[in-house]
């Protein structure tokens, strides 16, 4: 399908949808959602969805990131300049799909980042982002007031052409911001904000991302890369959460938004961070206004500080609510989060906890695709056909190696109890006798109960009304 867009000098799913034409990838898009096509065109047409599918990337699989489609999730990896190869990082990506990834970031910032980004690519079945800024600096010697616009424009085009599939921007810190953190608790903690923040003050000037926007525009136009507007001054604790510097840059990123729409570009936000519960709901609301309703990309949020080694926990919780409220791509947080580098068991805790979030947020939104998973365990469950519990699991290794733990046997799989309640308190055993009984007698669970109650009653007058009975 990639195919009969090249040639084109502007070959973004946006400029088609605009024009009235059903993509392939659309279309695709549409079964994997079970949707009508022309509701995935209109709302990339309107820019409240994208499909990140840079012309370069054959290897992914097309999917729509959007608030009236199925919650996302977003796994990060990459290496630093600590720790960490290729092969680690391409079998990081590896699992982090297998275990339901929907988007990959590579963040690399160690040595052979274009090579450790090359090998991602060519093996990954979805989409790809990345932070230029990172590689860019990487060329000036992790000098940052000594990038420019022309080492930042060749690094785009350098990873446009590798097949990256969105590009997280960070066009919205702008001089006038970076005093409004003066007095935060943790002032700037994304690295492309600090890295702009610093650059802005060494020469005294606006960010060269900002200034040339437009032209940065054309290059993602020219290959369909989507934006992902970087939130630079995103809270790095509750205390930061929902102040004048995040709210200031979100202001600005909706300018942009409007700007790359007038290209044909695709636009995600991202957002924070760190923001208690009681004020999630307001992060969402202010970024539909002010950004035009274009997809919310959410780092969490955490909802609390205090549990270093638990954040793939604590900010599950904000990413459930505020996808509920409406974000369409949560990046998932690990374990490791504040701490060091994920490994590969780091990367499947923190897919997992995300998987459950989006998973409720759908639920919540009363997503009917969400409600036929639920019902279909439930169901296997009550009837106790554990194979299929296993199976339906979000995480069938880890659900059959709890139940094995203590129920090994293969006979167990058949048992309708498990180590938990034991043969004679499984709840849902005594309610399938009920129901048994009901049948039998041909009545309704509710008067089952009744005649049964009846029925022991009578039978405890017959051995005499006797509150102890004698040994």
């Amino acid at each position: 399908w990639i195919e009969r867009r090249r040639g084109d000098r502007v070959v973004t799913q946006m400029h088609y949808a605009r024009r009235g034409v059903v993509t392939e990838e659309m279309a695709y898009v549409a079964t994997r959602e079970r949707l009508a096509p022309e509701v995935v065109r209109d709302e990339v047409a309107r820019g409240r969805a994208i499909i990140p599918t840079n012309i370069n990337h054959p290897e992914s699989e097309p999917m729509i990131i959007g608030r009236h489609f199925l919650v996302k999730v977003n796994a990060n990896i990459g290496n630093s300049a600590v720790t960490s190869s290729i092969e680690e990082e391409v079998e990081k990506m590896r699992w982090a799909t297998h275990w339901g990834a929907d988007t990959v970031m590579d963040l690399s910032t160690g040595e052979h980042i274009h090579e450790t980004r090359e090998w991602v690519l060519r093996n990954a079945p979805v989409p790809v982002g990345t932070v230029p800024i990172y590689q860019a600096l990487e060329k000036v010697g992790g000098k940052a007031e000594e990038l420019t616009w022309e080492i930042y424009r060749d690094t785009l085009i350098e990873q446009a052409e590798q097949g990256v599939d969105y590009f997280t921007i960070h066009a919205g810190v702008l001089l006038r911001y970076v005093p409004l953190t003066a007095n935060r608790v943790t002032g700037i903690v994304s690295r492309g904000g600090s890295i702009m923040a610093k650059w802005c003050l060494a020469h005294h000037r606006e960010s060269f991302l900002y200034t040339h926007f437009r032209e940065i525009c054309e290059i993602m136009a020219a290959y369909d890369v989507a934006f992902s507007l970087g939130d630079g001054l995103r809270p790095g604790s509750i205390a930061d959460a929902n102040d004048e510097a995040q709210f200031a840059e979100l202001e600005t990123l909706g300018e942009l938004t409007r700007l790359a729409w007038e290209h044909d570009c695709q636009v995600m936000i991202e957002g924070p961070g760190h923001i208690p519960m009681h004020l999630i709901r307001e992060n969402m609301e202010k970024q539909l206004a002010i950004c035009h309703e274009a997809p919310f990309y959410t780092l969490g949020p955490l909802t609390t500080d205090i549990a270093p080694g638990y954040d793939h926990i604590t900010s599950a919780i904000g990413a459930a609510m505020i996808g509920w409220f409406g974000t369409a791509l949560l990046c998932y947080v690990t374990p490791k989060e504040h701490l060091g580098l994920p490994n590969k068991q780091d990367v499947k805790d923190g897919v997992i906890a995300y998987r459950i979030a989006a998973h409720a947020a759908d639920l919540a939104k009363g997503h009917p695709r969400a409600r036929e998973w639920d019902d279909a365990l439930s169901r296997a469950r009550f009837e106790f056909r554990w194979e299929d519990q296993f199976a339906l699991a979000l995480d069938p290794d880890t659900a059959r190696e709890f139940h094995d733990e203590t129920l090994p046997a293969e006979g167990a799989k058949l048992a309708h109890f498990c180590s938990m309640c034991g043969p004679h308190f499984c709840a849902m055993q005594i309610t399938q006798e009920v129901r048994a009984y009901a049948a039998k007698q041909g009545l309704d669970a509710a008067a089952a109960l009744a005649a049964g109650l009846r029925e022991k009653a009578e039978e405890f007058r017959e051995k005499g009304a006797e509150l102890y009975g004698k040994p």
